[in-house]
């Protein structure tokens, strides 16, 4: 028995389409080039494959214009379609309305940043974008491939482990400072390093771990401090400082600019925000997304959502929006740029 003959897919020319639109609109070899830009000469040619593949003369002489022929009437409106749809296939996103957009965006933040971020958020939300809803991840799935498995949307916070395809943006760059219960000895007097390595602290940990930043800069003064705790969140840290006498640190805006929303959980607890009297590291606060959703509008708005909300103006400090002075203290350089930052402290 002789095995029934496949036919291979027939070869589909864009271009063809495009040019049976033109020639049949315009019903001239020479119009039809120049609305392609292209010569009437290589025009003609496509006239000819043209017939062939359509057993047609399409256009035929008629005095000194050419006329169409009954199948090419028939394709006119047709060929016209074809185009508009390749048009709009092969065109760029026409953006989102974001006051009728209904989607869930997922965001992986540390505990402090999602405190910080979801008050703005959902200010702007109820404001422009009604039908989105957020659902905040805790840091449990950094390094992993959340981003790139689509599992996470967005990721904020010190930006330093990413696929390498990701897109990460730098928002904005703070210093940290000594929170501590209003009342607390430190309060009183100037804040020195040996002060301060005298202290009880508390150190915010999500690997447990005992030692940071603040740590190697007392060392070069051959100090250490005792750390009593350690916690895995900035809030809960930051509610055992406000109950407590020991230190916990907090991010804060470099001097002259506006108080950080990272900020507000301080405020509200009514911790004093002291000068830190060393030299330590900044820490850049960014966000990280996979590039599938680099063209996607409802993912633009929530990026920009995100950048407004940590440029805000945040709740001044307990102390009159001011730290408390500390000498030989210089204030960072606040940083905006994009690209992928190196490892930082984390807030």
């Amino acid at each position: 028995m002789t095995p029934l003959s496949s036919s291979p897919d027939p070869v589909i020319d864009a271009h063809l389409a495009v040019a049976l639109d033109a020639l049949l609109a315009e019903q001239s070899v020479t119009r039809a080039a120049a609305r392609l830009h292209t010569s009437p000469a290589a025009m003609s040619r496509t006239l000819a494959r043209l017939r062939r593949l359509l057993q047609d003369p399409l256009l035929v002489r008629a005095g000194q214009t050419m006329v169409p022929t009954p199948r090419a009437h028939a394709l006119r409106d047709e060929a016209a379609a074809v185009v508009r749809r390749l048009g709009a296939l092969l065109s760029p996103g026409t953006g989102v309305d974001v006051a009728t957009l209904r989607s869930t965006f997922t965001v992986q933040a540390a505990d402090l940043l999602g405190a910080a971020l979801t008050p703005g958020l959902l200010r702007l939300i109820r404001q422009e974008a009604p039908g989105v809803s957020l659902r905040f991840r805790a840091e449990e799935w950094e390094a992993g491939p959340g981003l790139r498995e689509g599992r996470i949307d967005l990721e904020v916070g010190a930006i330093d482990h990413v696929d390498p395809e990701a897109r990460v943006e730098e928002l904005v760059t703070l210093r940290m400072a000594a929170a501590v219960r209003p009342g607390h000895p430190l309060t009183e007097g100037t804040l020195t390093p040996e002060r301060l390595a005298a202290a009880e602290h508390v150190v915010v940990s999500r690997r447990g771990r005992f030692t940071g930043p603040l740590d190697a800069a007392l060392a070069e003064r051959n100090l250490h401090r005792r750390v009593a705790v350690v916690l895995p969140g900035h809030l809960a840290a930051l509610t055992l400082a406000a109950r407590s006498d020991v230190v916990c640190l907090a991010p804060v805006a470099p001097r002259g600019d506006a108080p950080s929303p990272l900020t507000d959980a301080a405020t509200a607890l009514g911790l004093r925000l002291l000068d830190i009297p060393l030299p330590l590291p900044p820490v850049t606060v960014g966000m990280a997304w996979h590039p599938r959703h680099a063209a996607d509008g409802g993912h633009a708005w929530l990026r920009g959502a995100v950048r407004r909300t940590l440029h805000a103006p945040g709740a001044r400090t307990a102390d009159g929006g001011g730290l408390a002075a500390a000498p030989d203290r210089a204030p960072p350089e606040v940083v905006y740029r994009h690209a992928r930052p190196s490892a930082r402290p984390r807030p």
